[in-house]
């Protein structure tokens, strides 16, 4: 039924008659079933027993065992996806310009960019002296560091004030422990500084020393700040942050004259600061702990600039005197709007830019610091991204941002701060051919249980816009404030020109519409967010975007705890589901303080040592609230050396599952065994994983093999 009515809905595709993968699922081999050892975890009297503890086991043969066997499953019924996996990368890399170049930014002399070649993984940072035409010289080439790795990643990228040192670190695991090296950018010489797990780097102005903060090896925590002397090797500790629930941070202000360590929690900061010339190392505090108070500082001709959310629930900019940056000398700069949320600023000499959201909208305001007068910069679409680029100088007249939306590519664009005028510098290329006019962006509404207005943004191909339901891939996140991006993507054509609407549900636990929209979805009104979700699910079925035998919906790490939570709520609403490194073990996750990140998120989701905060988690944590129903179609993709969500997360949630699923559908899991959270490092890699991902997508639906619509 579902391939005659993929047929009635796509009538101008070409589609070959091949099994479900339900059919395959059901005529591979037997799937892997993971041997049980109970294991008791019960806590606050809540009687758990836990199975599938053992397969946090990582260094324990049988687990490795388990993973295998769960891949040679996994590939045996995707394999008839081959030839579709290979169609869609094919697709995604004609859409890629593999020898491009960004736009050089212009940093003390000398233009920077990064730029790739064809049949590279990794990107080449180069600069030219003075002039762009001039010879370029290669600063660091990932390629050449990734050489015998099957993962590389850099971290951090620092030139010296006087331009001739590159501090850099690097993870070749995927576990996001990054080492300190230093480049002599005048020999070429590289070499290790002996420094480990560093998770920020800043210089001092004399280019003498390199400041850093350093993780806990374990918990992962950012948890101290040093300095290492570049002649002597030497390594001093300057500070530790003892509390649990904060991390340590590096920045730098604009005009590089002064260092800021910023300790914070979820909730609450702390700032130290020092000038980048001081030759002690007497950082101090310029802004106090104060309990949910949060604060970023930057500098400015003799102010410091802070801003807080002190009496200003979405944030509002003080001002206050290098030698008195207390809160009685705060004067008021930016004032809070109750409808607008102040996302960031960024101070250059005579002007301010304000990344604000209203509205669930993101917008930049220009402030003429000289005449006090302000504009926001105009943006064409209803629905659309739009952030600061690198801007390094601070004297700069013109300043770069990014636009982009669902339809239109990104771009990178130069703006006089004072006449306004605009230059696209580059728009994403896409080889292969693209033509916006064929496609169209929505934004549109669903009504949550409690009645709050749910935005979704939605793009889809014109030509391929049925006035009944047809195939829905709907994502979301909804966590830690974080507003979800309305970006172009060009993998995602393959799916826009097979006639599969593409949407995004801003439900709450992001930022879209504030403090507020966060609050509302966070702590003991978690539940809000995946309730908001299946709203927005319910509401595109209600006009006819889709049904339930074709949406299919997806999320990573916080996003895969919304994907278990609502699969769990309702799993007859989802055809097909796809969890990449989903954070699903809630309980005994967030009961282990040893593991990495626990302590510093239970002012995100709860402390289960609280018997009242592991009462609503255990309400929604997925693995705890498996029911033996008929579950969706499941793709589970995890990766070996993930340190923000643990691989055993979601293969102890697939062996759940197996073991009550009443249904027929396929239960995939999915390790990649050499890289972390964010999955393959290299961009050929990651084109193929989400090719694979897409094939999973398509072949649940039944579409096997389908020509791309013309």
């Amino acid at each position: 039924m579902r391939l005659q009515l993929s047929l009635l809905i796509l009538p101008l595709l070409y589609m070959t008659a091949r099994p479900t993968l339900a059919q395959l699922a059901l005529s591979s081999s037997q799937p892997p079933i993971a041997e049980k050892k109970p294991k008791d975890v019960t806590v606050h009297g809540d009687r758990r027993i836990d199975d599938y503890f053992w397969l946090r086991e990582k260094e324990n043969p049988a687990v490795r065992k388990h993973l295998e066997a769960e891949n040679t499953y996994t590939d045996a019924v995707m394999a008839p996806t081959k030839p579709l996996q290979e169609k869609l990368y094919a697709e995604m890399l004609g859409r890629i310009k593999e020898t491009d170049s960004a736009p050089p930014v212009l940093r003390r002399g000398y233009w920077y960019y990064t730029r790739t070649e064809q049949g590279k993984q990794y990107p080449v940072y180069a600069r030219r002296i003075g002039t762009i035409d001039s010879t370029e010289q290669v600063t660091l080439d990932v390629n050449l560091l990734a050489t015998g790795h099957p993962y590389m990643a850099v971290g951090a990228y620092k030139i010296s004030d006087d331009s001739q040192l590159l501090a850099y670190t690097i993870d070749s695991t995927g576990y996001r422990q990054y080492s300190l090296h230093l480049k002599n950018l005048s020999t070429g010489e590289s070499r290790a500084l002996g420094v480990e797990r560093v998770t920020s780097v800043e210089w001092n102005a004399n280019h003498q020393s390199l400041f850093f903060t350093q993780e806990d090896a374990i918990s992962k925590r950012s948890y101290r700040l040093g300095r290492v002397e570049l002649k002597s090797g030497t390594i001093s500790w300057l500070y530790e942050e003892k509390d649990e629930l904060f991390d340590l941070g590096l920045t730098r202000s604009r005009d590089g004259s002064w260092l800021f360590a910023t300790s914070e929690s979820k909730t609450t900061t702390e700032i130290r600061a020092l000038s980048a010339t001081a030759s002690n190392i007497d950082w101090r505090i310029i802004a106090h702990r104060r309990n949910d108070i949060e604060t970023r500082a930057d500098y400015r001709d003799g102010l410091f600039y802070f801003r807080t959310n002190d009496h200003a629930k979405n944030f509002r900019i003080v001002a206050a005197p290098v030698a008195t940056p207390e809160t009685n000398h705060w004067v008021e700069y930016i004032p809070h709007q109750a409808a607008v949320k102040l996302d960031d600023f960024d101070l250059f000499a005579t002007h301010t830019v304000l990344s604000e959201r209203e509205d669930g909208l993101p917008h930049l305001r220009v402030i003429d610091d000289r005449s006090h007068s302000s504009h926001r910069i105009s943006t064409p679409e209803p629905v659309y991204e739009i952030s600061l680029e690198s801007n390094p100088e601070p004297d700069a007249g013109e300043i770069r941002f990014i636009y982009q939306s669902l339809v239109t590519p990104r771009s990178i664009i130069s703006y006089h701060l004072t006449t306004k005028a605009r230059t696209v510098l580059k728009q994403q290329e896409i080889p292969s051919g693209y033509d916006a006019s064929r496609y169209a962006s929505e934004r549109i509404w669903a009504r949550a249980s409690d009645g709050t207005r749910v935005p979704m943004s939605i793009v889809y191909r014109k030509d391929l816009r049925r006035s009944g339901a047809q195939p829905l891939y709907l994502y979301a996140y909804g966590s830690y404030g974080i507003s979800m991006p309305v970006s172009f993507n060009t993998s995602r054509l393959s799916l826009l020109d097979r006639g599969i609407i593409f949407a995004i549900a801003h439900i709450r636990g992001g930022g879209e519409f504030g403090e507020p929209w966060r609050e509302a979805g966070r702590m003991a009104h978690k539940i809000t967010t995946f309730t908001d979700f299946v709203a927005c699910a319910e509401h595109l079925i209600t006009e006819k975007f889709t049904d339930s035998n074709q949406l299919v919906i997806n999320g990573g790490s916080a996003g895969g705890l919304l994907m278990g939570a609502v699969v769990n709520l309702r799993p007859e609403l989802f055809h097909a589901a796809i969890y990449d490194v989903p954070f699903v073990d809630v309980l005994n996750t967030m009961l282990d303080a040893s593991l990495p990140l626990t302590t510093s998120e239970y002012i995100e989701w709860g402390n289960p040592n609280i018997a009242d905060e592991y009462a609503w988690m255990r309400a929604y944590s997925p693995y705890d609230n498996v029911r033996a129903v008929a579950h969706p179609h499941i793709l589970m993709n995890v990766s070996l050396n993930d340190s923000q969500v643990p691989y055993w997360e979601g293969a102890k949630l697939v062996a759940k599952i197996r073991e009550m699923n009443t249904g027929k559908n396929a239960l995939l899991l999915h390790t990649n065994l050499a890289a972390g959270h964010g999955g393959a490092s290299g961009r050929y890699d990651a084109l193929r994983e989400t090719a694979y991902r897409f094939a999973f997508a398509l072949g649940s639906l039944g579409i096997n093999d389908i020509a791309v619509a013309k």
